[in-house]
């Protein structure tokens, strides 16, 4: 049960960009068109993943067993950053259109604020493996959840006329926003 009421809020009601809003720059740049956000939220769930896992046992059995934990947000950016580039190569073999649509928001997983944030908030939550595991997989899908919502929301506004002082980012603005307000609304569920 703790599971199932971990995994629901992390993906509705504290979702990591609408309601903690982290990550909100591959939110913004990644969000023009579903296939690319799909892609985005792909190697984001692959990589926050690992990397808290990786972290997790990083911070449990070498920083916090030799007294480092001072050392803990550097650590962790270079676990972050060795991932992603993990994850670039196997896109770049597996992938190429995929490698080519994400472009230069590839390399910004490492500098996503969301896959660092969610590492720390496991270990000063105080979880096991497993339920940071939980976590972590879960605000991913939140994270994917919103990207695809807003890329679709986005492409449904490129077919309608819209003010010119609207257009771009200010309309993308608003509707991210409105889309956060939606979301408030799963708050008294969990």
């Amino acid at each position: 049960m703790e599971y199932l009421l971990i995994f629901i809020s992390a993906i509705f009601v504290n979702n990591i960009v609408l309601s903690q809003f982290l990550g909100i720059c591959p939110f913004l740049g990644v969000s023009k068109k579903i296939d690319t956000a799909l892609g985005m939220s792909a190697a984001v769930t692959f990589v926050l993943t690992i990397a808290t896992i990786v972290t997790f046992l990083l911070q449990k059995y070498v920083l916090d067993a030799f007294g480092l934990g001072y050392l803990q947000t550097i650590t962790f950016i270079l676990v972050i950053a060795g991932l992603v580039q993990m994850v670039e190569i196997i896109l770049k073999k597996v992938s190429p259109a995929l490698y080519q649509a994400l472009g230069v928001f590839l390399p910004l997983i490492t500098t996503n604020c969301c896959i660092l944030g969610v590492a720390i908030l496991v270990i000063q939550k105080d979880f096991d493996l497993l339920t940071g595991v939980v976590y972590a997989f879960s605000t991913a899908l939140g994270f994917g959840l919103a990207l695809i919502l807003f890329a679709g929301l986005r492409e449904q506004m490129s077919l309608v006329k819209i003010p010119k002082g609207m257009q771009g980012t200010p309309i993308a603005l608003i509707t991210a926003g409105l889309l956060a307000m939606a979301f408030m609304g799963f708050s008294g569920v969990v």
